[in-house]
C-alpha cells in the first residue's frame, strides 16, 4: 500500500512567540478531515528539529519506509519516564474525525508550551503521522515527573503498539507536511 502524503503551507507558523494554536488547529484539522473523515485514527506529531542530522524529505523517506520515525533503537524517548517499562511504539492521541472534531490544537500549544516547562525550546511541528487505530493498540502506562496534565503515577493513554511488528507501515494511513 503506498502511503499518502499531503502538505500544507501554513504562513507564520513558527515558535519565537506563542502561535495561535486555535486557528493553526483548524487550518491543519481541514486537512485531516478532508482525508480522513468517519475514520478512528492516531495522530503522531512531531519535529524534523528533533531528528538531527535528518531534512523533512529524508525523515519522510524513512517513516514512509518503516511506518514510524522511531528507525533508532537507541534513541531516548523525551520528557517522562515508564515507570513499568511496558513497550511503547509511540506516542499519539486517538480520535474519531467528524465534522466538528477539533484535533491539532493541543499538538500546535503542547508543543509549544512544555518544552518551556522544562527549560527547552518551543518546537515546531512539521509532520504528522496518521495511524490506523485499528492497527495499532493503547498501552496504560504510569509515569513519574509530568504533574502538569496528570497526577503522578497516574495511567496514560497515549502510548500504541503496532499490532503487527512485522509490519509497522500497514498501519500508517498518511502524512501531513505542515510547510513553511
Amino acid at each position: 500500500m503506498k502511503i499518502p502524503v499531503y502538505s500544507i503551507k501554513i504562513l507564520g507558523y513558527n515558535v519565537r512567540k506563542k502561535p495561535d494554536h486555535n486557528e493553526i488547529g483548524k487550518k491543519i484539522d481541514k486537512i485531516i478531515k478532508k482525508h480522513f473523515l468517519g475514520k478512528k485514527i492516531a495522530i503522531r506529531v512531531l519535529s524534523s528539529s528533533e531528528h538531527n542530522g535528518k531534512t523533512v524529505i529524508e525523515l519522510i523517506s524513512l517513516i514512509k519506509k518503516l511506518g514510524t520515525d522511531r528507525y533508532n533503537p537507541q534513541r531516548k524517548g523525551d520528557r517522562y519516564e515508564n515507570i513499568d517499562k511496558k513497550k511503547i511504539d509511540f506516542f499519539a492521541l486517538p480520535y474519531l474525525v467528524k465534522e466538528k472534531t477539533k484535533m491539532m490544537f493541543q499538538f500546535i500549544e503542547a508543543f509549544y508550551i512544555y518544552p518551556i516547562r522544562y527549560k527547552e525550546k518551543p518546537i515546531r511541528i512539521d509532520l504528522i503521522l496518521i495511524y490506523d487505530l485499528s492497527k495499532v493498540k493503547q498501552v496504560k502506562y504510569r509515569y513519574k515527573g509530568y504533574e502538569y496534565e496528570k497526577r503522578e503515577g497516574e495511567k496514560m493513554e497515549d502510548g500504541f503498539v503496532f499490532k503487527n511488528s512485522k509490519n509497522k507501515k500497514e498501519a500508517l494511513i498518511g502524512i501531513i507536511q505542515v510547510k513553511r
